[in-house]
């Protein structure tokens, strides 16, 4: 531009406010808007392309043993000893819950005991009296730093196999013993949450609770834990896939689960070459259980993430 000369000004070197409806014209904002529709394309195509891939391994794994068989001159042993495995692996026997089954029941009730335990625990280490909170943090801490293994086999030997109930026998079976042994840690580890859930609440609750004569127990039941569930319930579902994972551990006992079944599938069919082939069948099955709790846990935090 020339000394003494009038600045001039295109129309593309300033914001302009676009009514709503009107469709953008200039390049910057078509590319922004490609590469946020590619951002977004994205994000959805990585949980299907893990699956894809997973999928992808477990089928060459599987197939091309069979296909190997096949050039030789045998019949396909792997599909057809997966085909005649699967039903015992996934129910166990008639008459009996066993196998991944028994698994995903483990799970359930360990988490069942694990939450409600929890609670009371996390609740008594917000309270206001030393003698109950000191316990109930040492507890937490006691129970949060012990190994899993340890747990199981210290409660698998410390508990009876019966009990005697007014002149009544109960049966205590393995699985029900490895269900208490683990929701230990699960329970401590709620706990926690359970903990910096109520005290992310901001004080004003508490306050205005107590203008209105709500007791410390009424505020907590009424106020504060409904206002807590959204901080605790996607930490709660990251932990319930932590433990589904974890439940082969009762195999090491003697209990009847998938993995213990596996290894008495594998030492009848006598073969080591089916030991990769069973293994990554049974991992396949807790990889389709536990994946889509994984994204939808992703998928809470997400929606209600809460900015304290």
């Amino acid at each position: 531009m020339r000394p003494g000369a009038e600045p001039t000004f295109r129309a593309t070197d300033l914001p302009v406010i676009l009514p709503a409806g009107e469709a953008p014209s200039h390049r910057g904002f078509a590319h922004r808007s490609f590469a946020a529709s590619s951002a977004a394309s994205l994000r959805l195509f990585t949980p299907a392309a893990a699956v894809v891939l997973f999928a992808a391994l477990a089928v060459s794994i599987l197939v091309a043993p069979a296909f190997a068989q096949l050039a030789q001159g045998h019949r396909p042993g792997v599909l057809e000893m997966l085909a005649k495995w699967t039903p015992l692996l996934f129910w166990g026997p008639d008459g009996e819950v066993a196998g991944f089954v028994l698994n995903v029941v483990v799970s359930f009730l360990t988490m069942a005991m694990g939450t409600v335990l929890g609670l009371f625990l996390g609740l008594a280490q917000v309270s206001p009296r030393e003698w109950i909170r000191r316990p109930a943090w040492l507890t937490t801490q006691l129970f949060r730093n012990s190994p899993w293994l340890v747990l199981l086999f210290y409660f698998m030997l410390l508990l009876p196999y019966r009990i005697e109930l007014f002149g009544t026998t109960i049966p205590l079976p393995g699985w029900a013993k490895a269900s208490f042994a683990l929701a230990l840690p699960i329970m401590a580890n709620l706990a926690e949450i359970v903990r910096g859930a109520i005290n992310s609440i901001p004080t004003g609750q508490w306050e205005s609770a107590e203008s209105l004569a709500f007791t410390r127990s009424q505020t907590l039941w009424m106020i504060i834990l409904p206002q807590c569930m959204k901080r605790m319930l996607p930490p709660w579902m990251n932990w319930y896939q932590i433990l589904a994972m974890a439940t082969p551990l009762i195999s090491i006992l003697g209990v009847n689960d998938c993995l213990r079944l596996t290894r008495d599938a594998l030492a009848a069919e006598g073969s080591s070459e089916y030991l990769i082939p069973m293994y990554l069948w049974i991992m396949t099955w807790f990889f389709v259980y536990c994946y889509p709790i994984a994204r939808w846990t992703q998928r809470l935090e997400r929606k209600w993430s809460v900015d304290i």
